[in-house]
């Protein structure tokens, strides 16, 4: 069998995430709670669940040195940034800073349509801008191979 995981799987698995950050941001409820009740309700056949619980642990335990890698490039302080964009700048930020095996055009496109699929419409322009900034800075001699 095959052990690469789908993209499929992978961008569930974003949106899950997208969700259970939410649900942290907001209601503030313990990391170990959101992650046990996501994964009692998930799929295994439809979502990669051990991305998810991954991502939902190194982000809630890396978050200042994850918002701190995008916040020099927002227009505004972090608090007026929506819940559904700073969750999703903030999966993005962790994969294009510490999921190197992951091109940085995969992150930053899966970003773009978490975006579109959760945010406000148009968001993903915005979440767009910051992530090529991010991107730049941590994937310098990834992005700059296509130039």
């Amino acid at each position: 069998m095959n052990n690469k995981i789908s993209p499929k799987k992978r961008y569930k698995a974003r949106c899950f995430l997208v969700q259970a950050l939410y649900e942290w941001q907001m209601a503030g409820n313990p990391v170990n709670e959101i992650l046990l009740t996501f994964l009692t309700d998930m799929n295994p056949k439809k979502s990669d669940t051990d991305y998810f619980r991954d991502l939902l642990r190194a982000i809630s335990s890396q978050i200042s040195d994850i918002d701190a890698s995008f916040v020099p490039y927002l227009d505004r302080p972090i608090d007026e940034i929506g819940p559904v964009e700073l969750a999703v700048l903030r999966i993005a930020t962790y994969e294009l800073k510490d999921r190197l095996e992951l091109p940085y055009k995969v992150v930053i496109d899966q970003a773009i349509e978490l975006a579109k699929t959760f945010g406000p419409e148009e968001s993903y322009k915005y979440i767009n801008s910051i992530l090529d900034k991010v991107a730049e800075k941590f994937r310098r001699v990834e992005t700059n191979i296509d130039q």
